[in-house]
């Protein structure tokens, strides 16, 4: 899970909202055109990555996941802070199998045991086996929310397991026979967006892959 810097909201969506005044909400009632502006908006400042399994995503792979379930967090429904873009189309009839991340999550939630993107320090409470499993980290304050957090989600699916070793199969063969300063570059260039503004595909599972190298 990679922290996501919130930008501020579209302006089209500031100016939505005031129209709806006391209304209450509901999220099909939503303009076409200011949900595109939303969807744009958080895969930019995603960098083209799911909020939560970290892979590849586009407008036509993905949804807008509300971190805190619209349907119990009725108020925040179009609050910006609590959209964030998940991997999986928006085809809730026929979600893509097997589900994982925001559409296995569904409307569960717990302030304690789901680890927020939004929280700056998400990516402390796990570490990556050169399997490709994503695990609790080793500090015990963490572990609960964060094995409950990888079982909510389904991050340990064999499709996200054997994505994530690709990944770090690719990190070890690109550093074969580079100097420590020559891998920090490359672990700094990994973890940039590049010029289209993506970010490396599970892209902690490369920086913690990466930090290895250098352990503290």
């Amino acid at each position: 899970m990679k922290y996501i810097n919130k930008n501020q909201e579209p302006s089209s969506l500031t100016a939505w909202n005031k129209t709806q005044g006391k209304k209450k909400p509901n999220w099909n009632s939503f303009t076409k055109s200011v949900k595109s502006d939303v969807y744009a908006g958080l895969l930019q400042e995603q960098g083209y990555i799911c909020s939560y399994c970290g892979i590849s995503i586009t407008r036509k792979n993905c949804h807008i996941e509300h971190f805190r379930p619209k349907s119990v967090y009725t108020e925040l429904t179009f609050e910006y802070r609590n959209l964030i873009a998940s991997c999986q189309g928006e085809d809730l009839v026929r979600p893509t199998k097997p589900v994982h991340c925001g559409h296995k999550k569904g409307a569960w939630f717990d302030e304690e045991l789901m680890i927020s993107p939004l929280n700056p320090n998400c990516g402390d409470y796990f570490k990556y086996s050169g399997f490709g499993e994503i695990l609790p980290t080793d500090n015990l304050d963490k572990q609960l929310a964060a094995k409950t957090t990888i079982a909510r989600l389904a991050l340990n699916i064999d499709k996200l397991k054997e994505m994530r070793r690709v990944a770090i199969d690719a990190v070890l063969q690109v550093t074969e026979g580079l100097s420590d300063d020559e891998i920090q570059i490359l672990a700094q260039a990994y973890q940039q967006v590049d010029k289209e503004g993506w970010y490396t595909p599970f892209w902690a599972t490369v920086a913690y892959t990466f930090k290895q190298f250098f352990p503290s």
